[in-house]
């Protein structure tokens, strides 16, 4: 308890301790479902499929080209980790992994992030559709999901990062 006192009087910051940076947004633990030393996993607000979840560097940097060698090597491997098991637990064999770097390429969240999401037979008549209703529904507002929906979907997807005992 005296650690905690000491931080709430020392760092101005302390309650957002337990949340993560995403360009200007801050995401709660709790729909956070995995992370590394270098990098974050969490539920998306506006999925596009069932299973869109996002994975970014825990450092805020906007241009993919900009992130250190070890940072990338990180939020690939999360991606080729956390994209195997979204692929069990959504019973398909394919995944559609999506970076947007630059506004001029659709990312909406100045902070560098892979959509990871899992797809099914027929989830888009054009299998290349899938890439405008990302842009469409990142800039949409209103529709987005409950905390209590994202915290529900990120409790599932802990244990099964549990579960499959997914170190690196």
């Amino acid at each position: 308890i005296r650690g905690v006192d000491f931080a709430r009087k020392t760092d101005p910051l302390w309650k957002f301790h337990h949340m993560y940076k995403f360009g200007p947004h801050l995401i709660k633990q709790s729909c956070v479902f995995w992370e590394s030393h270098l990098s974050f996993a969490f539920v998306n607000l506006r999925p596009v499929v069932p299973g869109h979840v996002l994975i970014s560097p825990k450092r805020v940097e906007p241009s993919f080209t900009k992130l250190l060698p070890e940072e990338a090597s990180d939020l690939f491997q999360g991606a080729r980790v956390l994209g195997e098991i979204l692929k069990r637990h959504h019973q398909t064999d394919s995944m559609t992994v999506v970076i947007q770097d630059g506004p001029l390429a659709g990312q909406s969240v100045p902070h560098v992030h892979l959509h990871l999401l899992p797809r099914q037979p027929g989830d888009f008549p054009n299998n290349d559709d899938i890439y405008g209703e990302i842009e469409r529904v990142d800039r949409r507002r209103g529709g987005d999901r409950t905390l209590s929906e994202m915290e529900r979907e990120a409790e599932i997807l802990k244990e099964l990062v549990r579960l499959g005992e997914v170190t690196r």
